[in-house]
């Protein structure tokens, strides 16, 4: 087994790659992955069918001969106000724009997937310079069949919180996983009384009182198919009537969960430039009494952007937006759907400036020859006219 001293080499190589913790642990059935079976046999998981994968049990089914887990954490926490800041965001908007929706702030920059991917293959050269006896590693950042958070947890990065997600006592839950699994015997971080780490949730249940939709069900216990991130990004279909009013302005993923966490108060935040919100161009579709035209291409960010530029992106418009970005998981009918939804909500009075240029925009996709579209236009248009 490599000693302690080259899991502290590993840790301090892991966080000179841009990684804010890194820990080790066994490559061991821990209970909560026969858990995480149980949910899924229960339906929670909904239409993401990819988490019925075996070998997400079973980490010797990944790679064969494993016999650690080396877990990399990245802070994305950006300095810009939480969904949840309401006088922070109403400072922001000028009004020019009308109403505007939210995207979770983890995709607010470049997809994190490539992101992360080439720190963990930066770290598994680094340890292949270090070791000189053959082993064998599969790195994955969010896209292998294996349960980051567990691992994490008996890693030492943190516990898992009453909203599901690993949390921190020093940098909260606004940081991504990535996970190497390796033939090679290494220490683990954490060891005997020390794992794996104390939940420190305490009496709290802030997550699950603010969830719109209900869908933290129990502490530690989510029903994906209530989430608005499930909703939003994985559901393809229509979203049911009654869940569409808690949405509100959400067009691609949620953060209240973490936004009224407690152990996210003082989260740091981080500079590096591949998280901080990026912009995409738009032809802003106006109107001027029966006549129709279109402004130049002008700039929007993914921070708490215009639903008005959202709802007008041609779909050519939208590939190019969201190239290199987490949000093109949802496809464009996705982000069109969800955008005429947070529209819907935005109960827009007729003396709002941007009624009438919201209209047409919706009149417009409801005539659209998707139904998902159309439909989901419709809806909205019912509820501003």
């Amino acid at each position: 087994m490599k000693s302690a001293a080259e899991t502290a080499w590993i840790v301090e190589r892991a966080k000179e790659h841009g990684f804010d913790l890194c820990g080790v642990a066994p490559a061991s059935k821990f209970p909560e992955l026969a858990e995480s079976e149980a949910w899924f046999a229960k339906g929670y998981a909904g239409e993401m069918d990819y988490l019925a994968d075996a070998r997400r049990g079973d980490p010797e089914q990944v790679l064969p001969g494993v016999c650690s887990v080396i877990v990399c954490a990245m802070n994305y926490n950006s300095a810009k106000p939480r969904s949840t800041d309401v006088d922070a965001l109403a400072a922001h908007d000028d009004g020019a724009t009308g109403p505007r929706g939210w995207i979770s702030r983890y995709a607010w920059g470049s997809d994190y997937h490539d992101v992360l991917r080439g720190q963990l293959d930066a770290l598994t050269a680094d340890m292949r310079d270090r070791f000189d006896e053959p082993f064998e590693v599969r790195a994955y950042a969010d896209t292998g069949p294996i349960q980051e958070r567990i691992f994490a947890k008996h890693a030492g990065i943190g516990w898992i919180g009453k909203n599901t997600l690993v949390l921190n006592q020093s940098i909260g839950s606004w940081f991504f996983l990535g996970t190497i699994l390796t033939t090679l015997e290494i220490a683990p971080t954490l060891s005997g009384v020390e794992a794996p780490q104390p939940d420190l949730c305490g009496s709290c249940t802030r997550c699950i009182d603010a969830c719109p939709t209900d869908a933290l069900i129990d502490p530690y216990l989510l029903d994906a198919r209530r989430c608005i991130s499930y909703l939003t990004i994985e559901h393809r279909g229509p979203i049911a009537e009654e869940l569409r009013e808690p949405i509100g302005n959400h067009v691609y993923g949620c953060d209240i969960c973490q936004d009224v966490c407690p152990w996210n108060r003082r989260a740091p935040v981080t500079a590096q430039p591949e998280f901080q919100p990026r912009e995409f161009v738009h032809s802003h579709a106006r109107t001027d009494g029966e006549a129709e035209e279109y402004a130049r291409p002008q700039p929007d960010s993914l921070f708490h952007p215009s639903l008005a530029a959202l709802a007008s992106l041609t779909e050519d418009e939208y590939k190019a937006a969201f190239r290199g970005s987490a949000v093109k998981r949802t496809k464009y009918r996705g982000l069109i759907r969800n955008t005429c939804i947070a529209l819907g909500n935005a109960r827009l009075a007729h003396s709002s400036a941007s009624h009438e240029e919201i209209r047409a925009l919706l009149e417009r996709l409801g005539e659209s020859t998707d139904p998902l579209i159309s439909e989901s236009a419709l809806w909205a248009l019912a509820r501003i006219q």
